[in-house]
């Protein structure tokens, strides 16, 4: 088999040629984001919303509904799902001088999966990158280094780890370039989650799940229809102001869910000026798990009128996601109490399809290897 990593032998024998390079260890070292992304990125994304006050649903004035599961035999409501993932490697800190920046690779991607009326599932799209991530003004040859990653053709691309987007250099506050890295990687897998699900041929009524909250690009989707977020990680620090006697009364997200039962669901809170719904779903008893706020989802509904919502609209929604609670990926994933199985099979399908730890660890190695860097006969 071919080394899949030989186009960027290129861009290896230029560190080398033009900076000190301290590998780790002569191989890659995969480096994780802690603590838990999408519960970071779900805060970002919460903003100024962390006192919920306004009941964005008509004419439910109720804090808790009741739901009646409603399976796909019934109404096959949820055809698609789409999921991302990012493997970040840390291979070596470059340095020039009195000037550092860590080298890092990435492979991102982002798969959906179709489901069909007998529950058979197929892949629908998936969309691979391989990124070579780096502080680019840390080195004299970052404009040069830049353009022959991106000349690897192919799913290769360079990313500035610094770059500002919004969102990764706020989960990554004040750390230093390396601890970037991942939060940056996996910032660039939902945005190729969102090129995936907007390019997607779907049916009217054939409606597409996201896991993970919507960011503000999703607001301007309006010729996207029939989308929603999934959430199994969220911000615990919102405050909710429940409907009730004597102008309700003002609660935590642990109260909020603690008082949740299985197959019910919260009233609909507006977020980002009414452009957003947010809600919660019970998918699974309380009195089965370990902790109060498991076996919850929450839910995001993109809103462009910023208008009330029919309860109707959210209870359906809702009931066919406590339909999907069965089959559940049990045993293979520790947030299988909040995971949906379509989900969780399209996480798979992108993890699938990524070059193997091994193959990636043998095929960019420090120093170089000679047999590697031949030129051909």
């Amino acid at each position: 088999m071919s080394n899949p990593f030989s186009p960027l032998l290129p861009t290896l024998e230029l560190i080398a040629r033009e900076a000190r390079v301290l590998p780790a260890t002569g191989q890659a070292m995969e480096d994780m984001v802690r603590p838990d992304h999408a519960e970071l990125i779900d805060k970002i994304r919460t903003g100024d919303d962390n006192v919920m006050d306004c009941i964005l649903e008509k004419p439910n004035t109720k804090p808790y509904v009741k739901l009646t599961p409603l399976h796909r035999t019934q109404k096959h409501l949820f055809r698609y799902f789409l999921d991302g993932s990012a493997r970040v490697f840390f291979l070596a800190d470059i340095v020039e001088g009195k000037r550092r920046s860590s080298l890092h690779i990435a492979q991102i991607g982002a798969s959906c999966i179709y489901r069909h009326d007998d529950g058979h599932v197929r892949v629908a799209g998936s969309i691979y990158r391989i990124v070579i991530m780096a502080d680019k003004q840390q080195l004299s040859f970052g404009e040069q280094l830049e353009k022959i990653v991106n000349s690897a053709g192919g799913r290769f691309t360079f990313h500035d780890t610094m770059q500002k987007d919004g969102e990764s250099e706020q989960t990554a506050h004040n750390k230093e370039p390396r601890s970037r890295a991942p939060h940056k990687a996996h910032h660039l897998m939902t945005e190729l989650e969102k090129e995936l699900g907007k390019n997607l041929k779907r049916k009217p009524g054939e409606w597409l799940v996201f896991d993970g909250s919507l960011s503000k690009d999703f607001f301007d989707w309006k010729d996207v229809p029939d989308f929603l977020g999934v959430t199994k990680s969220f911000n615990k620090e919102p405050l909710f102001k429940l409907p009730g006697a004597r102008g309700g009364k003002t609660v935590g997200l642990y109260e909020l869910l603690a008082d949740l039962n299985f197959s019910h669901r919260t009233c609909a809170f507006s977020a980002q000026s009414g452009k957003k719904l947010v809600w919660y779903v019970r998918i699974h008893e309380q009195r089965n798990l370990e902790y109060p706020l498991m076996g919850v989802l929450k839910v995001e509904l993109p809103n462009y009128s910023t208008e009330a919502v029919y309860s109707s609209v959210i209870d359906e929604i809702s009931s066919a996601l406590v339909a999907e609670r069965q089959v559940t990926p049990h045993g293979k994933d520790n947030r299988w109490h909040a995971h949906l199985y379509a989900v969780y099979l399209a996480e798979q399908a992108v993890k699938n399809g990524f070059i193997s730890t091994e193959a990636l660890k043998s095929g960019i190695r420090w120093p170089l290897i000679p047999a590697l860097t031949a030129a051909p006969k």
